[in-house]
């Protein structure tokens, strides 16, 4: 089961040629470009760790690569690496754009919890399996487990 989160969510994995096109498609439009990274892709986790401060006054693709590069050099087959583009144009920084350039080297999935409430009511709450480890260690040595 691979995550989904990001425009291209449901799509086989961008290239880097793919990722260099939609990120200059960004900064064709004057937004701000910023690269993130995390352990725990839980859908309601939306504030990951920057990797550096968001790349207001990059305009080549070419600057935003080198720095995904960078971050995969040291997070890539640990973490997920997320490209968001922000629009400021209206006063305030709201998110255009965003998708995954970058994945664990093992995904290991979601748990599905159901709990009856009272009356006839259902609860679904999902939990990563990757927090069953600290944090930092979420998707090291997963293989053994899946």
């Amino acid at each position: 089961m691979k995550v989904t989160q990001g425009t291209f969510s449901f799509l086989p994995d961008l290239t880097d040629r793919q990722i260099k096109a939609q990120v200059q498609y960004c900064l064709d439009h004057g937004w701000a470009v910023n690269v993130e990274f995390t352990d725990d892709p839980h859908p309601r986790n939306t504030y990951w760790e920057m990797w550096d401060l968001p790349m207001f006054e990059v305009r080549d693709a070419a600057g935003v690569m080198y720095e995904i590069n960078k971050c995969r050099a040291v997070y890539g087959g640990t973490h997920y690496i997320r490209v968001t583009a922000f629009d400021n144009s209206h006063g305030c920084e709201s998110v255009k754009l965003s998708f995954l350039a970058s994945r664990p080297t093992s995904e290991p999935g979601f748990a599905l919890t159901r709990t009856e409430g009272s009356g006839r009511s259902i609860v679904y709450q999902t939990r990563s399996y990757a927090t069953d480890e600290a944090e930092g260690k979420r998707y090291q040595g997963m293989d053994a487990r899946t």
